[in-house]
């Protein structure tokens, strides 16, 4: 059993792999950004449901007389700050892979449509005051869309970090300990940190095991 490994090619590499199947490798790697793209917003659609639940449940706390008032805003908010900085890793691993598939785009793209994905086409400069108001206001702009929801998104880590330090209690030396407190949050954090270190994609080699299994009519 032997373990293949991954290894950095070059330019002549990359083209000796794809030589003479070109269009057939530039239609799938565009499909596949294109699936890579619906995928970007249908996980973001997801996290925002959570989130906004969880939002809307920590707001309803907070608007109640509840005796257990701060256990669950301090609940809400670990689910908050878990669930937005998952939305964080995941649109950080979505970009990653769309913007894969658009390097192999650049790459393949020449020898089948020309730099049609390379030359980007923008308007005339303007001069007129008046018209500069305009586009300023209307005018369309050089933002990542997917660059401005990773921003929200870490907004939003950010907010559900100041929202758990709002629903603490304060700290001081004749403070009780409490350790639920310490202990959900310490598992928030442990959390956060394995999307980290266990949710990065693999990128070492792989190997295959493979079973045949066979099927017969007895014949007594």
């Amino acid at each position: 059993m032997s373990e293949t490994t991954t290894t950095e090619i070059t330019n002549e590499k990359y083209e000796s792999l794809f030589e003479n199947k070109e269009p057939e490798a530039l239609k799938q790697a565009l499909d596949i950004r294109k699936f890579e793209i619906e995928l970007y917003w249908k996980r973001a659609t997801y996290f925002w449901t959570f989130i906004g639940a969880t939002m809307a449940g920590f707001l309803a706390v907070q608007a109640s007389t509840a005796p257990n008032k701060q256990d669950l805003a301090i609940i809400l908010s670990c689910l908050g700050i878990v669930f937005s900085f998952g939305w964080v890793c995941v649109n950080r691993g979505s970009k990653y892979w769309q913007e894969n598939w658009e390097k192999h785009v650049d790459m393949l793209e020449d020898k089948v449509t020309g730099p049609l994905y390379k030359v980007v086409l923008s308007r005339n400069e303007i001069d007129k005051f008046s018209e500069k108001t305009i586009h300023l206001i209307t005018g369309p702009s050089a933002i990542s869309v997917s660059k401005v929801n990773q921003i929200i998104s870490f907004y939003v880590f950010l907010l559900w970090g100041c929202l758990l330090i709002y629903s603490l209690p304060e700290f001081g030396c004749d403070k009780t300990f409490n350790l639920f407190y310490v202990s959900i949050i310490t598992l928030s954090v442990v959390t956060c940190i394995l999307f980290l270190w266990l949710g990065r994609s693999y990128g070492g080699g792989y190997y295959h095991t493979a079973k045949l299994r066979k099927s017969r009519v007895n014949n007594g």
